[in-house]
Parts: structure tokens; C-alpha cells; sequence
């Protein structure tokens, strides 16, 4: 039997601020450094780092210092439910037909390549939107191609990946439609992929493992719950269908060095709990992937 040699590098586990709104930023970052942590998937929003604040840069500079005194990585995420509209969730979005809305979500994007800049963070994490009632398709995503080019321009000006989210129910909703983007756009090197594990579970074809390895050459960030088939709803750990050792080896194998974030948005009433119990489900599901590698 040949033994395996697995990745040298362990993965570098995070946890999402939208699954610790209840928390002020400095107290959640605080809190996953002491549990261990190795970085934070921070989203912009009013209650943590507002990206429309006047004061944004002064406050992204502390945000910064925090995060080299604790030892945290950084990726910067957008997907802020109501911080461009009140009253409506995630809008508006690159797609919609009015320029004005649009350049709005194109602007936030600006800034968070900006505070990724300044926070040192790899990645930039978007999505699509939904396409607007009525639009043809070909209208959609020439409309995705052409709001994204001046982000991708200041990512790579930055540094700093975009790394757009397939997410079930939008446009781009699936890896299927992030090389349809990728080569309409001529594959730049500023784009890159949100793999969310749970989203391939829900909808991909294939299994979570195999869309990582499929995949690996593009992803800048990585998502992950638990999830059911075709059901989208981020689940904590164990209370889905996913078998997590085969996708956290898939991640060691293809040389991932990037954050692996846990994503909980509707667990907030729950989240100093979860973040603990998260983490040690991920530490464990490693290890059986480390042992599992060693005994092929």
C-alpha cells in the first residue's frame, strides 16, 4: 500500500462576523482569537466596520492594528443583507437595470477593496444578484461583465482578489457560471471564486470534495456549513449531509492557503457557542483527514 504524504500546511480556520452580530467587532474578534482562530471573515455592515461610515479609513486603520495585536488573517466580505437599502435585501446588486443602483454597489465594492488594502487581506468576496424580472439572460450577464471590470481593475491595482460567490438563486449561482464569467472576462487574474461548501452540496452536480479539486486554480476564499441537497440553508456543523473529512483533505491536496471561514448568518442569538463548537468539529474533521491520507 503506497502512503501518501499530506499537505504540509494546515488549513487556517475562520469564522464569519455575520454570525456574530450580537457582538461589537472588537469583543468578536477578541473572542476568536481566544478560541483559537486563525483569521475572520468580516462583513462589511453598520454594526461591524461600516462601509459607508465618513470615518471609514480612520476606523478600517484600528480594525487593522486590532487584528496584527490578535494574530487574525482577514478576509473582507460583502454580503451585507440591508447596508445600500433599508428595505430591500442585497440590493441593490451589479445587475440592476439602473445605472445609479448600480454604480451604488459597484462604489461599496470599491471601498471594501480599499479596506482589504489596508486590513492586508487576501480576498474580496461578491456575488451576482438576482437577475432583474423580464431581462433576457445574454442582457444579465453582459451587465455582470461590465459593472465587475473597474472592481477587478482596483483588485488587481490592490492586490487584493475578488473572489465572486456562487450562490443558489442568482445569476451566478453555480460553478457552471463562474467560468462562463471568468472567460467572458478573459480569465484576469484579479478573479477568483467564494467556494461555499455548502452551496455544492445544495445544487452542484458533483460532490463538495471533487468541486474543490475541479476548482482549485481559482478559489481565493472558502465558505463552509453544513447543508442538505437542494435545500439552502447554512446548517451548524452535523445537522447536514456533508462528510467534511474528504472536502478538508480535497482542500490540503490542492495546496489551499487561504481562509476557510465558517459561515453561520442566521445564528447570531447563538454565535460565542457556535464559533467554539465550530471550530473544534473543523480541528477534529482535519485530523481524520490527515489520517485518512496517510492510510491510502
Amino acid at each position: 500500500m503506497t502512503t501518501k504524504t499530506p499537505a504540509s500546511a494546515p488549513l487556517r480556520f475562520a469564522y464569519g462576523t455575520n454570525g456574530l452580530t450580537d457582538l461589537r467587532l472588537t469583543d468578536a474578534l477578541a473572542l476568536l482569537a481566544d478560541l483559537g482562530y486563525d483569521g475572520v471573515s468580516l462583513t462589511l455592515d453598520h454594526m461591524h466596520l461600516d462601509p459607508l461610515a465618513p470615518d471609514l479609513a480612520a476606523r478600517t486603520r484600528l480594525v487593522a492594528r486590532r487584528l496584527e495585536g490578535l494574530g487574525l488573517a482577514v478576509a473582507v466580505e460583502t454580503g451585507a443583507r440591508y447596508v445600500l437599502d433599508a428595505r430591500r435585501k442585497h440590493h441593490p446588486t451589479l445587475l440592476d437595470p439602473d445605472p445609479q443602483a448600480r454604480h451604488a454597489r459597484v462604489d461599496l465594492l470599491l471601498r471594501a477593496v480599499r479596506v482589504a488594502a489596508e486590513l492586508g487581506a487576501g480576498a474580496v468576496h461578491c456575488f451576482s444578484g438576482t437577475a432583474p424580472p423580464g431581462e433576457s439572460e445574454e442582457t444579465a450577464w453582459r451587465r455582470l461583465a461590465d459593472a465587475i471590470g473597474p472592481v477587478l481593475v482596483a483588485a488587481a491595482s490592490a492586490g487584493v482578489a475578488l473572489a465572486i460567490e456562487p450562490e443558489p438563486g442568482h445569476l451566478l449561482a453555480d460553478l457552471a457560471g463562474f467560468h462562463r464569467l471568468r472567460t467572458a472576462l478573459g480569465d484576469p487574474s484579479a478573479l477568483g471564486l467564494t467556494l461555499d461548501i455548502g452551496h455544492c452540496q445544495c445544487l452542484e452536480p458533483a460532490p463538495p470534495a471533487e468541486c474543490v479539486r475541479a476548482a482549485a486554480r481559482w478559489v481565493r476564499h472558502v465558505q463552509i456549513e453544513d447543508m442538505r441537497r437542494g435545500m439552502h440553508e447554512h446548517l451548524p456543523f452535523g445537522e447536514g449531509e456533508i462528510d467534511f473529512p474528504p472536502v478538508l483533505e480535497a482542500l490540503r491536496a490542492t495546496d489551499y492557503r487561504w481562509l476557510v471561514g465558517v459561515e453561520l448568518p442566521r445564528h447570531s442569538h447563538a454565535g460565542p457557542e457556535l464559533a467554539r463548537t465550530s471550530l473544534r468539529f473543523l480541528q477534529d474533521a482535519e485530523r481524520a483527514a490527515i489520517e485518512g491520507a496517510v492510510r491510502c
